[in-house]
């Protein structure tokens, strides 16, 4: 098969909004999330964007909650492509946002999350400034894991170039294109051209849609050569019209299945990092 015919599933299964009185099926302990992992892997899923819960469902920047949840995730799937988050939704101090960086051993990140620039959600701003953009850039460069860019808006495209061009931000490059969110970019193929055509030269994307739009997104994604990213971080519901709970191995399945129709396979974690351009990993 063409490399190009191949799709990179990008999971995110957890994220930091949903409870479990509302979203069921979210996985919160790191064995929960392991155990997700698994088993969206065995539906076509390479990578994995992790989040950190504590065990009152709150989300937690605490290194050694991230360690022992990447630790579970490649036992469980030792050849998963591992991309933590630096999301400063809940609290903005750099040392705390770059804290999930430092996970060490078999689990340690390849990849973690660059948002850039700030926004508002549904319930409340998220800040980053670019002193911020730029210490979370350099905290990774330093541990040679590779920015997975978050980019919501047309202008978070063009700062990546800016970013780029100065040198903070060093190929390979991957984005995150994340559209439909109330207050940022909707999900339009007029907005998808506009982002597309502003990301820096060679940069691999995937593109995410919010809540309702998640399999519009996909579909869009899949049909435009691009890759995916799916799960109960971005989407609670399997079907918005009757609100019908979600697992995250249900949407990874109904991802591939659309992507098939395509003549498009579902990528391997080896495959991925070839993609994108990351160094190959042995845990085995």
């Amino acid at each position: 098969m063409n490399p190009a015919d191949k799709l990179i599933v990008n999971l995110c299964p957890t994220g930091m909004v949903p409870r479990r009185s509302k979203v069921p099926a979210v996985p919160l302990t790191p064995e929960e999330i392991a155990a997700d992992v698994r088993r969206c892997r065995e539906a076509g899923a390479s990578m994995v964007h992790l989040h950190a819960r504590d065990d009152d469902e709150e989300p937690t920047w605490r290194p050694e909650r991230f360690q022992q949840i990447c630790q579970a995730v490649v036992a469980e799937v030792p050849d998963i492509v591992v991309v933590v988050t630096t999301s400063g939704r809940n609290w903005s101090e750099l040392d705390k946002r770059a804290a999930s960086l430092t996970v060490s051993g078999p689990g340690r990140p390849e990849m973690a999350s660059l948002t850039l620039g700030s926004m508002n959600f549904p319930t409340g701003p998220s800040i980053n400034s670019p002193q911020t953009i730029e210490g979370l850039a350099e905290a990774m460069r330093e541990r040679e894991i590779v920015p997975e860019l978050e980019v919501f808006d047309v202008g978070m495209a063009n700062y990546a170039c800016f970013l780029a061009d100065k040198g903070i931000l060093r190929p390979p490059f991957y984005a995150n294109v994340l559209l439909g969110s109330r207050g940022t970019a909707d999900l339009s193929a007029a907005n998808v051209a506009a982002v597309l055509a502003g990301l820096p030269e060679g940069t691999t994307w995937s593109l995410a849609g919010i809540g309702r739009f998640q399999t519009r997104a996909n579909t869009l994604a899949a049909a435009l050569g691009g890759h995916i990213r799916v799960g109960l971080e971005d989407n609670p519901y399997y079907d918005w019209r009757d609100k019908s709970d979600a697992t995250n191995p249900r949407l990874v399945e109904r991802a591939v299945r659309i992507a098939r129709e395509m003549g498009r396979e579902p990528s391997t974690p080896a495959q991925t990092r070839a993609i994108i351009g990351l160094k190959p990993v042995d845990r085995a």
